[in-house]
């Protein structure tokens, strides 16, 4: 099967290894017997998205954000159809708070995002830096990573961590974390996501497959850093909540 991932604004939105999440995609999907086009959007080029099975954004600062902003909002009514027709997403970090309807600043300057959901970002001064252990309704693992990020997002019906025993969620402690719609994931965790949270990746890449009409015959291969990486985060993470 032939695949198109799409990759908005590598140069601006690369922060804390967050592009490691392609290529970690890119590598099972093709492990899977999977050709694999990755293209990149830049800021004031024009770039096609029909056709793609994956839309990735990554995280960067908060000018950064605003930047690809300013161009990523000529894709929104593309984004909006690709996710009803079931395309899968991944927003990682900051990227996250563009497909809400408002980012605030911290300096009280609001910008418009593209809506495809209907929460909201306010920025501040201060910074939430800490581990996250969390759980999700897509599987029974748990999810963890590491949040660096200066907002507080209210009105997220649906978050992707449904339960956060560890770290600060959308608007506080312990609060749900995240956005998902259909095959929609954002989240503020960094890491990057999908290499930290190896049941994560296997999710994606079964609703890659999925929305084309192919089962996996196999399981998505992992390396075994990657297995190892995972149990030993996710117990020491445990021991803390566990106090």
């Amino acid at each position: 099967m032939d695949i198109k991932i799409i990759h908005f604004y590598p140069d601006l939105m690369s922060l804390y290894g967050s592009y490691a999440n392609v290529s970690v995609l890119k590598r099972a999907l093709e492990a899977l017997g999977n050709s694999v086009t990755l293209e990149t959007v830049l800021p004031g080029r024009e770039a096609d998205l029909g056709g793609a099975d994956f839309l990735y954004m990554g995280t960067g600062t908060e000018h950064a954000q605003k930047a690809a902003l300013a161009d990523f909002v000529r894709y929104g009514d593309a984004v909006k159809s690709a996710a009803e027709d079931g395309v899968s997403m991944l927003f990682a970090g900051t990227a996250m708070e563009l497909l809400g309807r408002t980012i605030t600043d911290a300096d009280g300057k609001v910008y418009d995002g593209i809506s495809l959901g209907e929460f909201t970002s306010v920025q501040g001064k201060k910074r939430f830096v800490e581990d996250v252990y969390g759980h999700t309704d897509l599987y029974p693992e748990a999810v963890v990573g590491f949040i660096n990020k200066c907002s507080d997002i209210s009105g997220v019906e649906t978050p992707l961590l449904a339960a956060m025993e560890l770290g600060y969620g959308n608007d506080g402690p312990k609060r749900p974390e995240g956005f998902r719609y259909r095959n929609v994931l954002a989240s503020q965790l960094t890491g990057p996501i999908l290499v930290k949270n190896p049941r994560l990746l296997d999710k994606v890449a079964e609703a890659i497959h999925a929305r084309r009409g192919e089962a996996l015959t196999r399981a998505v291969p992992h390396d075994a850093w990657t297995e190892q990486g995972y149990a030993i985060t996710a117990e020491q993470l445990r021991l803390r909540v566990r106090g």
